[in-house]
């Protein structure tokens, strides 16, 4: 999905993009309209400075006078303290701009990442997601605030620059702007290049740290797989590749500038060959120019390039930080997939603002109508699937790895929505409501639980935030997890550390397990969530889920069948269709596909029990 989207970008600089992009500063739109004032009197004053060093050549050293030398000096003076405050508050302005757009793009950024659906964390790798948020936005910062600086600071020099060089001499202005076109050739072909080579850049980058994430992630599985050599290997290949597009961009940005000063000082040779010829035409009383406009010629020449050279290099920055803006505005123009309709949300709100008054209690009547569903186009993964489960009951769903079981699930949970068909709760379809109404009364217990930085009961809270001490607490009791807890020296208020890895897998399932049901949800879903812990932990879960599942309409996807012997009704599910159903006792009489999972199962953990205990 990553690299469809990097091939689509645009191979040239796009200047809808950057406007896109600038709208991001629209808060700063004084500071940035001050910048632009800032800039345009610090132009003028570059421009101006020259001359005053004209007039001290001419007026006070080729005349030998000092006469009007102190308002001369006094003149030179406030010029140059002006200059100064301009630098200074053009550089505060630039850095509130940059420090200020970081924040926005980062907060918006954030915010888009609550908003997406469920799918769209399936197909983007976290290192991707990572590397947008921090390094891309932190570039986008950079080229708003200070490129827009030296591009407004060369347009303003090089439009006053190129006005006084005419008004001083037309013959030598137009040889140094003659120079331009050329220069403009050059950069429409650099700009082309660069950018492709810094494309080329980010991709590796965002490859790069990826791999870094999955390498840190995952030290465990390396290790114990014996992998160290070939990750080493496939890292070596991506940082080659990296280092590769690297260089080829150094070298073309390395040879842009040094043709661009080579043009300039052709320029600056044809003046002062041409303006040498003119003084020394006045001094013989030809006519010609002073050594002081000379002085400002020569000047002017060698400083005008430098305006262009620092415009093409924004502009070739802008190309390689254009990678960057892309990936970026990607993101935070990125739509969820899942969206509720403009009069639901006027209705019941959105994540953001969630109208919880006109929120419908959820009875727990789920309906799956003739549902049909497919993660990519001809492949279904569902077809014409139907299910009716009243409220309270309890629902098994058993079958092979790939069959549909968590896409059952995740269609009830409105990760994803049918394809084709309607699920209804409460005799209602759910699109019909939003997705904060219905999530909001889901408890999800995942095989794998993650918790978050903070201590245990902040864990436990993470979804009802304001819940007491006390009621945390009973919900720990409610799943066996106090017993645990209050062993710890500091108890609730122990920290889980990074991922929950200050415990044990079994303690961090027990902590999700609490925190699904401190928010007192109407449907429960299991998914495997007993399948990673230990015997004594997953009896403890059985307890709880005895407990606290009455009365409410739950969904376990089983991987031990003899945890789900209690459910009311078992689905055995094959190629997105329910190949069997029934209670535990009516699919074991009835010695089909059910019969032949369970008795395979037992016979393998009562071959393992023997083990044990030989």
């Amino acid at each position: 999905m990553q690299a469809f989207q990097e091939e689509e970008y645009t191979k040239r600089l796009d200047m809808g993009l950057w406007k896109r992009l600038v709208l991001l500063a629209r808060p700063y739109w004084i500071h940035l309209v001050g910048i632009g004032l800032l800039m345009a009197v610090s132009a003028v004053l570059d421009v101006y400075l020259p001359m005053m060093n004209a007039r001290a050549i001419d007026e006070f050293i080729a005349r030998k006078t000092t006469d009007g030398l102190t308002a001369f000096v006094i003149e030179y003076i406030v010029l140059v303290l002006l200059q100064v405050a301009t630098i200074f508050a053009f550089l505060l302005l630039c850095g509130v701009v940059e420090t200020g757009v970081c924040y926005r793009i980062r907060k918006l950024g954030f915010q888009k990442l609550q908003e997406l659906s469920f799918s769209y964390y399936d197909r983007m790798p976290v290192g991707s997601l990572m590397s947008r948020l921090t390094n891309d936005t932190q570039r986008m910062g950079d080229t708003i605030a200070w490129s827009i600086l030296d591009l407004l600071y060369g347009a303003f020099y090089l439009v006053s620059c190129g006005i006084q060089m005419l008004r001083l001499n037309t013959m030598l202005g137009v040889v140094v702007l003659l120079v331009l076109p050329p220069l403009a050739l050059l950069s429409f072909y650099f700009q082309r290049e660069i950018l492709s080579s810094y494309r080329q850049v980010r991709r590796r980058n965002s490859q790069l740290t990826g791999a870094f994430n999955e390498g840190i992630h995952g030290a465990g599985t390396t290790k114990t797989l014996v992998r160290e050599e070939m990750n080493r290997e496939e890292f070596h290949e991506i940082a080659d590749g990296m280092r590769v597009s690297s260089v080829r961009a150094a070298s073309l940005s390395a040879l842009f500038l040094p043709l661009v000063v080579s043009l300039g000082s052709l320029a600056t040779a044809v003046v002062l060959w041409k303006g040498g010829e003119q003084v020394l035409a006045l001094e013989a009383g030809l006519g010609g120019m002073t050594v002081g406009v000379l002085q400002v010629f020569i000047n002017y020449s060698v400083n005008f390039f430098g305006p262009v050279r620092d415009i093409a290099r924004v502009f070739a920055e802008m190309q390689s930080a254009q990678a960057a803006a892309e990936r970026v505005l990607t993101l935070l123009e990125t739509e969820p997939e899942i969206r509720d309709r403009e009069d639901v949300i006027e209705k019941y709100g959105d994540v953001f603002h969630p109208r919880c008054e006109n929120w419908e209690p959820i009875r727990g009547d789920v309906e799956f109508s003739h549902v049909s569903f497919q993660y990519t186009e001809g492949e279904k993964v569902l077809d014409d699937f139907c299910l009716s489960v009243h409220a309270g009951q309890t629902i098994a769903l058993v079958g092979e790895t790939g069959s549909g079981k968590s896409t059952i699930v995740n269609l009830l949970c409105r990760f994803y929505e049918p394809t084709q068909g309607e699920i209804r709760i409460d005799q209602v379809d759910y699109r019909e409501r939003s997705q904060m109404w219905l999530q909001s009364s889901l408890g999800y217990v995942l095989q794998s639980p993650h918790l978050f930085s903070g201590t245990i009961a902040d864990n436990i809270r993470y979804g009802y935030p304001e819940a007491s001490l006390e009621k945390v607490t009973r919900a720990a009791r409610t799943v066996g997890a106090d017993l645990f807890i209050e062993a710890l020296p500091k108890g609730y208020e122990t920290e889980v550390g990074e991922g929950g890895s200050g415990l044990s897998t079994g303690q961090k399932q027990l902590i999700s397990f609490a925190r699904a049901i401190l928010k007192n949800p109407r449907i429960f879903v299991l998914d495997e969530a007993t399948s990673s812990v230990d015997t004594e932990t997953e009896m403890m879960i059985q307890k709880a889920i005895q407990t606290t599942l009455s009365g409410r309409t739950s969904f376990i996807i089983a991987h031990r069948l003899s945890t789900i012997r209690s459910a009311d009704q078992i689905l055995v599910i094959e190629g997105g269709k329910i190949a069997e159903s029934g209670t535990h006792r009516e699919l074991i009489a009835r010695k089909g596909m059910y019969y032949t999972l369970y008795t395979n199962q037992f016979q393998d953990e009562q071959g393992l029990s023997l083990l044990e205990n030989a």
